[in-house]
């Protein structure tokens, strides 16, 4: 299996886009930085879709990771890359066009975007990149907790993975009734 090289737009700590682009292989210079995207699918069962990483992926293989995860290639915004990995990997088409992430963290080298969407998909109609992913599977926020425990899920943090169900209709810090 070939490695895919990307190019990204490298960006300042301020989230300013600079004329630069770095391949993806390349180490990012201290002050240069990425964005990357998480998207997750929700259903009205309280239930995010997930998806197992191909066992040749170069991080996390055989992990099961949130619905999609990658890398704005350079020239996108980051919905426009939630958007594409969520078609490229799952084969679904959801338009986030002019939507705002739901949550963005920094981390060392850049910015993660959450893009959290609501959507009774039916399993049957998820078409997986074979270079990806290798199964998809609904999961509870109890079930993924679980999988974290035993090294099944990537280790994100667990409170970051109860925030994503818990804001996964909302926007904003505040819990408005």
């Amino acid at each position: 299996m070939r490695h895919l090289v990307e190019k990204w737009d490298a960006y300042t700590v301020d989230r300013v886009k600079l004329s630069k682009t770095v391949i993806s292989d390349e180490e990012l210079k201290t002050d240069e930085y990425r964005i990357v995207i998480g998207g997750c699918i929700f259903n009205k069962k309280n239930q995010m879709l997930i998806q197992k990483r191909q066992s040749t992926k170069k991080t996390w293989a055989n992990m099961w990771d949130i619905s999609v995860s990658g890398s704005a290639i350079s020239g996108e915004t980051s919905a426009e890359a939630a958007q594409r990995e969520i078609k490229e990997e799952l084969g679904l088409d959801f338009s986030l066009k002019g939507q705002l992430p739901q949550l963005s963290v920094s981390f060392t080298k850049g910015f993660e975007d959450y893009y959290l969407i609501e959507e009774d998909v039916d399993i049957n109609e998820v078409v997986l990149q074979v270079e990806e992913v290798q199964d998809v599977r609904w999961a509870t926020l109890e079930e993924i907790r679980k999988m974290m425990e035993i090294g099944d899920f990537i280790p994100y943090h667990e409170h970051l993975i109860s925030l994503l169900f818990e804001m996964k209709t909302t926007y904003g810090s505040y819990k408005y009734e």
